[in-house]
């Protein structure tokens, strides 16, 4: 049975180890989304497998596997991953950016609470993101769904001063970004009210062509 108090091994590594493709795909994704290592890259490779080969085995219709696939559904739900509605093959082909955008290091960057994903993975690591009121500090950890909207900066942790000059650039950052949505939608309305006015001024113009014509 083994030693009860052994960690087992949460990932296997890949069984080519000199995939030239495979090491650049993997080569990118640990630098957009901010891996410390390989290995942490390859626990979420292996959690993804294991959600597939669950899928696979509930693939024949009975009563038992009907249960457990919605078992199965409910439970990556919960995690974002898929919808209620969500069959057999939505979970099989479920890529890997699925599960690597539900890890908290990508929200906290994509919320807007960290600069950049690096930065996101040194606020995760030093204490200072919670979720409510519990304290997160794994990067790899997966946002549930209903978690998403409770993801903060812990109030205890230096960085929640609104002086802190890290949480200074931040919070410029996303005031400059607000303000360049609010002047491109404002320059849309601007751009589409005047295609208005000049599809008005062809009607009024084709309309009177033809009041013309009629009076000739």
């Amino acid at each position: 049975m083994g030693d009860p108090k052994r960690q087992r091994k949460l990932y296997s590594k890949p069984m080519h180890h000199w995939d030239k493709e495979r090491i650049e795909e993997e080569n990118a994704l640990m630098k957009e989304y901010g891996f410390k290592n390989k290995r942490e890259l390859w626990k979420m490779t292996s959690m993804l497998r294991k959600f597939k080969e669950r899928a696979k085995q509930y693939v024949k219709e009975d009563p038992k596997n009907v249960s457990l696939r919605k078992e199965l559904i409910k439970k990556l739900y919960s995690l974002g991953l898929v919808d209620l509605d969500a069959k057999i093959d939505d979970i099989l082909g479920l890529p890997l950016k699925k599960i690597l955008d539900r890890r908290i290091q990508t929200i906290v960057f994509k919320k807007g609470l960290a600069l950049s994903i690096r930065q996101a993975r040194q606020f995760i690591v030093h204490g200072a993101i919670m979720i409510g009121d519990r304290k997160i500090t794994s990067p790899s950890y997966i946002v549930k769904r209903d978690e998403e909207d409770k993801v903060r900066i812990n109030p205890k942790s230096k960085l929640s001063g609104p002086d802190h000059p890290e949480m200074l650039k931040v919070t410029n950052k996303v005031s400059n970004e607000k303000n360049k949505i609010t002047e491109e939608a404002t320059q849309g309305n601007e751009e589409d009210k005047e295609k208005g006015e000049k599809v008005k001024e062809k009607k009024v113009k084709k309309v009177s062509s033809k009041d013309e014509g009629r009076k000739k």
